[in-house]
This record gives structure tokens, C-alpha cells and sequence, in this order.
């Protein structure tokens, strides 16, 4: 089959090749790059620098032929005057966590990479630093399905931690190492995404990390892979009865592995705690934290409720592939990476619980579904915030928070969050680039409130079942292959039967908001009870309809949108009548309720809650006493 569409390809797609195209019928599996790390850094903690070496093995799986490469340099955002210190200071409602500080960083605080040679296959290349992005011209192009060696020394200063990153966080943790050496920016079907690091999300190659780790022996390392040599580092690492063998000298050698991983984080403290929990899934989680603070207790409980977690989450968004997981005190709140968390550790259970949770998700909705954070913030950020309400949710029903207590829609505070962004004047669409929102809190809502609704409202489109059948055929579709917007409409597409694509049009790529009220009741010296509902905002919905009858009775009236080309299974035991498909151009919508024995006392839009109606006030009518 393969051959074939080559051949086709080669032929220039001449008439005589369209047909062969068209009994094809399946879109091929979208090309991956894939890289091989292995880097060997030695830290020098007295001055917060360290010494690094890359091999890097790079395979062009693209059809194009390569002759520039580029590296993300995180680093070197924190210094005054680079583009994240300047957004920071000019953006209307800066992050609290960055704000000015960076301008006043002194020349020892200030965070840099510097590369000090690259060469291919041995060869000398030519490159520039720009800011957070290295540009390499290479002295050989790497042909479609070549590969490349690529090795490099380099020199880096840890900043003091201000975002994500850095040295002597908020808690007193030593060293919270994300985006910490050179990484290679991804090629995908859109070319090169050479971003700056300006404060926002993260995209990478998939590939394999072998990462050796040189540090003063009073430092415990956690990071985001499979540990090698547990015997010559202690600290927990080694099993019970497993004979340590700690080398001499005043360092140790941390090594650890990451397969099929598209970046690598670690940690260091002296004064970690090092616990493990063997999961129900088989999986070993990993927790650090600084013993003694205070908030022992909370850790303590956490891989409990986390093995518990880690349960739903496997059985509602997919099998977690890895081997291990590691939960570690550091950063500035909660970031994910591969196989790993930074959370700040000093928060009550529900908040511990709660950014565990939400972190451990991106697992799912990032790590291995790896879309383009940049471009598509709402399927990794809010994903993973709808999928975190559906866990602790569970877990609260099941008695796991406290006296936190389960919700019979866990979506009602992010429906509100979403309509008060929706009539703030302030909102942007969802295709806006995480960087270039004109306001935080404009990013922060699209992206891990309006990208939750996105999910919970496609329920309400195609029906739940098939919203949770279909998360689980897009992780498996999907994993590890980058997917966009347009190929989750379509496994939704595939699992519903439906047309959705004006869906995303409207939600995704507009601010128009759905606003239904219920126009007219009328029932005076009629044999049936007239209903007029009108469209007041720009995006037309799917409707479902609520009728209570004099004696108690429900009956749900249905009218799909015309543009879905289909109807959502029945959802419930009460009684549907179908109605009149009804279009979008339409500004309003009339049906009749035939009539009964029974009068009509209430009629109520979307009774689920599931419809973001951004004005809830006109969604009910009742009957006057």
C-alpha cells in the first residue's frame, strides 16, 4: 500500500492515479522525528553552573530535506531584557510569579546556556544564539529518512526559580531542573516550531533520554525516568537487600533512562524524603518532598489516594505506558513533564490531591498525546482540567477528600468561569497562540476552562457515552502522533456518526457565545401548547427540551441542529419525542406539545447543564400558580 502511494506521488497525481488514491480510503499515520539523547552534566553547586555533553542521534522521518536545525535555550529567558522579561512587564495583568523580577536579577542570579561546540557526523557546524533559540546552519543537509549525529558541549548557570525552573524555590527545594539543556525544537507537517520561550507551553520530539546526573553526594535527585545504577546512589532508590556500593569522592552519579519521552526533568534537594508505592496498575510511583515542614502528613497520604487516582484515570482516558511516575516537590505551583510533576508541597490534602491530580493528567493530554501546546493550549490545559473534575469527583464520592463531598454536576464552576469570560468583553478564540493573548486571564480561561467545557459540551452534541468511548479511541488513535483540532473532531466524527466540524468552527474558532431563551408560551384556546424559542447569541446548538406535566410526568422534546446531519442516542428513561431538525441561519424555533390530559406547568432548556448558555435567566418557563 505503501508502495503505491509512492508511485502515485511520483506520477505527479495524474488522473490515472485519483482512483487508486480513492480506494485507499485511510489517512496514513502521520510521520514522527525521533531523537536520541545522551547527556552527561557535571553541577557545581557552589556557583549554580554545571558542564553538559549531548549526543544526540536524529532521524528524519519527514519527507523534506533538513539543512537548518533549531534549539530551544530556556534558559537564557531569564535575563533582563529577554522577550519573557519584557512580556512580563508589559502585559496587561502579569503573572504575580514573574511580574519585574527578572530586570533585577543580578548577573549570578540570571539563568543562560551557552554552546560551546555542535558539530554533524563530526563535522563542524555553523550557529548563532537568538535569545532562547539556538540556530544551526548545517555544514550537511539530512536527507528524508537520514539521521543525524549531532554532539555538542555547553555551559549553563541555573537561575534563581521564578518560572518553573530554577535554584531555591519559594519552599527552600535546591534545584528544580525543567528545560534545563539544549532541546531540539520539533519538525512536524507544519515545518519547524522554532518558538521563543516567552512563558507559555512546551512542544517537542519523541524520542529516547539517557541522562547522567554529576552532584554533590549531600543532594537527593528525583527526575522523570528509570534510575540505572540504585545500588551506587542509595537515597531510597535501592530495594530492600540490595547491597549499596557507593563510590568514593565527594559526588555521586545519578543515570537514568526515558523511553519514548519528548522532554526530561529532575530535581535536587538535600533534605528530600524518598517513598515509593507499587500501584494497582503495576506502575511504581516515586513521591519527594522535604520531610519536617509541616505537611508530612498530607504526603504521607498522598500515594494512597494517587494509586486510587491513577485507577480511574486508566480506566476513563486510557492505559498509562510507563513503568513509573514521579511526584516531586519543586517549581512554582504545578508543571508537568514525562514521567514526573513539580508541585509546590506546602498546600492542605484537597490542595496536594488537587495539583497531583491535575498534573499526573498531563500524562494523558500532553506527554503522550503530545499536541502542539502552543497552538492548541485548550486540548492539553483544558483536557486535563476536564478530566481532573471527573477524578476528583470520583474520589470524593468515594469518601477520599475529606469532607469534600461528590457533585452531581462537577462542571458548574467551570460552566460559570466560562460565562463570566464569555461577557467580560475580554475573550479571544481558542486559535490564538498561548503567547500572544493580550491578557493572562483571557489565556487562563480559554485554555483550562473553555477547553474543559469544549469536552463536557460534546457530550451534550453526541451523547456521554459516546464522549467517553471516543476519549478512549482518540488516546488510542492518537498517542504519540501530535494530533490537531481537526483530528479530534474526527474521531468524534467517526464515533458519533455526526458532522461536528461546525462545532469547532464556532466554539473553537470564534468567540460566539450560545444564548436560548424561551420566547413564547402559548396555550389560550389552543388544542395544543405553542412554543417559540429564539436564538440571541451567535452559535446554534442542538436543543433539548424539558416538558413536566400537571400530574408529575417528563417528557423530553428534541430538536437537533441541522448541521450535524444525524441525532445523539437517547440519553435517559424519560420519554423523547423528536422534533424538526433546525438551522443555523434561524432565529428562532417553534414546535407544538400536543394536547393531553396533562396541562403543561414547565418547560425547561437543556435540563443537564451541559449547553454553555452563557444566560441562564430565559431558559425556563413556568406555569403561573
Amino acid at each position: 500500500m505503501k508502495k503505491l502511494i509512492t508511485t502515485c506521488i511520483a506520477c505527479l497525481l495524474t488522473t490515472v492515479c485519483f482512483p487508486a488514491l480513492t480506494r485507499l480510503g485511510a489517512q496514513p499515520d502521520r510521520w514522527q522525528q525521533h531523537v536520541k539523547y545522551d547527556m552527561t552534566i557535571n553541577v557545581d553547586v557552589s556557583t549554580h553552573q554545571y558542564q553538559g555533553s549531548q549526543r544526540l542521534v536524529y532521524t528524519n522521518n519527514s519527507p523534506d530535506t533538513l539543512r537548518n536545525l533549531f534549539y530551544h535555550l530556556y534558559f537564557n529567558a531569564f535575563q533582563p531584557g529577554s522577550m519573557m522579561d519584557v512580556r512580563s512587564r508589559t502585559i496587561a495583568d502579569a503573572d504575580m510569579r514573574v511580574g519585574g523580577r527578572i530586570q533585577n536579577l543580578k548577573p549570578e542570579e540570571q539563568g543562560w546556556i551557552k554552546v560551546k561546540s555542535l558539530t554533524q557526523n563530526g563535522k563542524k557546524t555553523t550557529f548563532e544564539t537568538n535569545g532562547t533559540i539556538l540556530e544551526v546552519r548545517l555544514p550537511a543537509p539530512i536527507a528524508p529518512n537520514g539521521e543525524a549525529i549531532l554532539e555538542m558541549t555547553w555551559d549553563a548557570q541555573v537561575p534563581v526559580q521564578i518560572r518553573r525552573s530554577g535554584r531555591d524555590n519559594r519552599e527552600g527545594i535546591a534545584y528544580s531542573m525543567a528545560q534545563w539543556y539544549p532541546k531540539l525544537c520539533e519538525y512536524d507537517y507544519q515545518g519547524w516550531h522554532a518558538n521563543p520561550y516567552v512563558g507559555r507551553e512546551f512542544y517537542g520530539v519523541w524520542g529516547d533520554f539517557d541522562v547522567k546526573i554529576s552532584i554533590d553526594k549531600k543532594y537527593v535527585v528525583a527526575a522523570g525516568g528509570y534510575l540505572q545504577n540504585p545500588s551506587e546512589v542509595g537515597n531510597g532508590y535501592a530495594p530492600e537487600g540490595m547491597p549499596l556500593n557507593i563510590p568514593a569522592g565527594d559526588k555521586l552519579v545519578y543515570h537514568f533512562v526515558a523511553p519514548n519521552v519528548h522532554d526530561f526533568v529532575w530535581a535536587a534537594d538535600p533534605d528530600f524524603t524518598h517513598k515509593t508505592l507499587k500501584a494497582d496498575d503495576g506502575s511504581i510511583m516515586h513521591f519527594f518532598w522535604q520531610a519536617g515542614q509541616g505537611y508530612d502528613e498530607q504526603w504521607e497520604a498522598l500515594p494512597a489516594i494517587m494509586n486510587r487516582a491513577r485507577t480511574i484515570m486508566n480506566t476513563h482516558f486510557g492505559k498509562y505506558p510507563y513503568r513509573e511516575y514521579y511526584f516531586i516537590q519543586g517549581g512554582d505551583g504545578g508543571m508537568e513533564y514525562p514521567l514526573a510533576t513539580l508541585i509546590t508541597g506546602n498546600r492542605g490534602l484537597n490542595s496536594l490531591v488537587g495539583v497531583a491530580v491535575h498534573e499526573q493528567l498531563h500524562s494523558w493530554y500532553q506527554m503522550i498525546l503530545g499536541t502542539n501546546e502552543s497552538l492548541y493550549a485548550w486540548m492539553d490545559e483544558g483536557f486535563t482540567s476536564y478530566a481532573e473534575n471527573i477524578v476528583e469527583n470520583e474520589l470524593a464520592r468515594e469518601g477520599l477528600l475529606g469532607s469534600r463531598k461528590a457533585k452531581e454536576n462537577p462542571f458548574d464552576g467551570t460552566y460559570a468561569a466560562y460565562r463570566a469570560l464569555a461577557l467580560s468583553g475580554r475573550e479571544e478564540p481558542l486559535t490564538t497562540h498561548a503567547d500572544h493573548f493580550q491578557t493572562n486571564y483571557a489565556y487562563s480561561l480559554a485554555a483550562y476552562v473553555k477547553g474543559a467545557v469544549f469536552l463536557q459540551q460534546l457530550g451534550y452534541i453526541i451523547g456521554q457515552k459516546n464522549l467517553e468511548a471516543g476519549l478512549l479511541r482518540y488516546f488510542d488513535t492518537w498517542k504519540f502522533k501530535h494530533p490537531n483540532s481537526n483530528d479530534l473532531i474526527r474521531i468524534f466524527e467517526k464515533q458519533s456518526g455526526l458532522e461536528l466540524d461546525w462545532y469547532r468552527e464556532d466554539f473553537v474558532n470564534t468567540t460566539n457565545t450560545i444564548d436560548y431563551g424561551i420566547k413564547l408560551v402559548e396555550k389560550e384556546g389552543r388544542k395544543s401548547t405553542r412554543v417559540v424559542l429564539e436564538r440571541l447569541g451567535n452559535m446554534a446548538m442542538p436543543l433539548d427540551i424539558l416538558v413536566t406535566y400537571s400530574n408529575g410526568e417528563q417528557e423530553l422534546f428534541y430538536a437537533p441542529l441541522e448541521s450535524m446531519r444525524g441525532e445523539k442516542p437517547k440519553e435517559s428513561s424519560i420519554e423523547r419525542t423528536m422534533l424538526p431538525d433546525h438551522r443555523w441561519v434561524d432565529p428562532a424555533y417553534e414546535f407544538e406539545i400536543p394536547e393531553k390530559a396533562k396541562k403543561v406547568v414547565k418547560i425547561e432548556l437543556d435540563p443537564s447543564g451541559r449547553m454553555a448558555d452563557v444566560d441562564l435567566a430565559n431558559n425556563v418557563w413556568q406555569q403561573a400558580p
